[in-house]
């Protein structure tokens, strides 16, 4: 089996995403998962797209991640997975991902601050005098 690339975002994160067949181990910059991300709920988001499919320890993940915060990160490799465990073979697992939610880009970002303001909507209190 050839090795299967897919990329995954969200907000500010991205993840570059590489598997192939092999024994279930997950490396993300050179990291196992459970030092990358130590907690388990962050663990638990990152192998859903293998759980809902029954691929865990079947293929190795390789990861290249940057950009955002844990969160978005754990998200962004969510969505990377997804992908391409959906390349890997999309009529099999295609319709479990999909009723999951996770082929779909969460495309929710932080808006921008505006100029005269403290925050994006935020106005500073108003004063009569």
């Amino acid at each position: 089996m050839e090795v299967i690339n897919a990329l995954g975002r969200r907000k500010a994160a991205v993840a570059r995403v590489y598997l192939a067949a092999g024994t279930g181990a997950i490396t993300i910059n050179g990291r196992p998962l459970d030092k990358y991300f130590p907690s388990e709920l962050l663990q638990y988001v990152v192998k859903q797209p293998l759980t809902v499919t029954d691929n865990e320890g079947k293929y190795d993940i390789k990861a290249n991640l940057n950009g955002g915060g844990i969160k978005g990160q754990a998200e962004a490799l969510r969505l990377g997975i997804a992908r391409a465990i959906c390349k890997l073979d999309a009529e099999a697992f295609r319709q479990a991902l999909k009723t999951n939610g996770f082929l779909t880009r969460d495309q929710r970002e932080v808006e921008r601050k505006k100029p005269g303001r403290p925050g994006a909507r935020k106005r500073f209190q108003f004063s009569k005098r």
